[in-house]
């Protein structure tokens, strides 16, 4: 059986929890947002906009959903699949402009609205 890999995909072995520290530094960064609220799960957070997943922190680290929206904000994509068995994320690396954060959260918004609930 062939495994087909993006060759920007990063595997990592996700054994460590998230710090409440890093959650507080990612929350401070969203700061010119309102409604992002957060659930622990696990040793990691999910992160909601306005009731939304858009995406969650693992291993101390900030990962998107991959809706279209998200995707045409970065030039090089990095996707990390961040637990055994789960869908590939966007990878968010820099998170010093908060303006730019702002502008990315409230357009995958508007892709999050769209989607399907699974079943």
């Amino acid at each position: 059986m062939l495994w087909k890999v993006k060759p920007y995909m990063i595997f990592e072995n996700f054994n460590m929890s998230s710090s409440k520290e890093y959650l507080m530094y990612t929350l401070e960064k969203f700061s010119l947002l309102e409604n992002i609220t957060y659930k622990s799960m696990m040793g990691q957070y999910i992160l909601y906009y306005q009731g939304k997943i858009f995406g969650g922190i693992y291993n101390n680290q900030v990962l998107l959903k991959p809706v279209p929206s998200a995707l045409a904000f970065f030039s090089f994509p990095k996707f990390i699949i961040p637990y055994t068995g789960a869908k590939e994320m966007l990878l968010l690396e820099h998170m010093e402009d908060k303006e730019f954060l702002q502008n990315l959260i409230k357009t995958m918004y508007k892709d999050l609205q769209n989607l399907k609930k699974q079943k």
